[in-house]
């Protein structure tokens, strides 16, 4: 279970603190689908961060009972100096993974070829997201943070990734956030709305889907 209670979220700008999250409640439980809908700029890549631990709240809490990922296709966190199997033994050892499957799983997943043994600096943004979302499916998570469209690669290595985490997967838990209310719809049972800070969660999708459209 994920449990994120009365969870606040301030950053300081030029002109003051800006309250970006306020008072936030949302629980997840093993195996369920939650979407959260938002506009650009409402807050859903943060509340990704904290949900996470990427970020830590300026109030409240997040409290997790089971193993949580990055956020998909995520590149942030790797050591360009490094190669892609550098880095791969690296993220296996942080998060207890044994490395001896991962590799041929990685190696074969993102079709890197001899990159994987290349220095991350040396990838365009296309090969890092393939190797972020290789690395992702590598290791097995009770939750899978989704920010926005998974969209990797070409069409064919697009729908690979959508096998891999909604057919495969598709016992794990996932948050989903995003402003495309269809990709909400076709893989969330349940759905909450993030405006103006503040976070409403609805029984059914539709009804989220209802409210999300009369902000519009």
């Amino acid at each position: 279970m994920i449990s994120i209670e009365n969870v606040s979220k301030v950053y300081g700008t030029r002109h003051g603190p800006r309250e970006v999250l306020h008072d936030v409640n949302l629980t997840i439980y093993r195996g369920e689908k939650i979407g959260i809908l938002g506009r650009n700029g409402a807050g859903k890549s943060t509340l990704v961060r904290l949900i996470s631990g990427a970020e830590l709240p300026t109030s409240g809490h997040v409290r997790r009972t089971m193993s949580v990922s990055w956020p998909l296709a995520f590149t942030g966190g790797f050591q360009g100096s490094l190669t892609g199997l550098d880095n791969l033994r690296f993220i296996c050892r942080v998060y207890g993974a044994p490395i001896g499957p991962a590799i041929p799983f990685v190696e074969a997943f993102s079709e890197l070829g001899p990159y994987l043994r290349e220095p991350i600096k040396k990838y365009s943004s296309g090969m890092r997201a393939r190797l972020a979302f290789a690395l992702s499916m590598a290791i097995d998570f009770d939750c899978y943070l989704i920010d926005e469209v998974v969209a990797v690669g070409d069409s064919r290595f697009h729908e690979k990734c959508h096998t891999e985490l909604f057919e495969k997967r598709k016992d794990k838990a996932m948050i989903i956030v995003s402003h495309n209310p269809a990709y909400i719809a076709e893989h969330c049972d349940r759905a909450a709305v993030l405006y103006n800070g503040t976070l409403q969660l609805f029984d059914g999708v539709d009804e989220a889907l209802d409210s999300y459209h009369a902000q519009s």
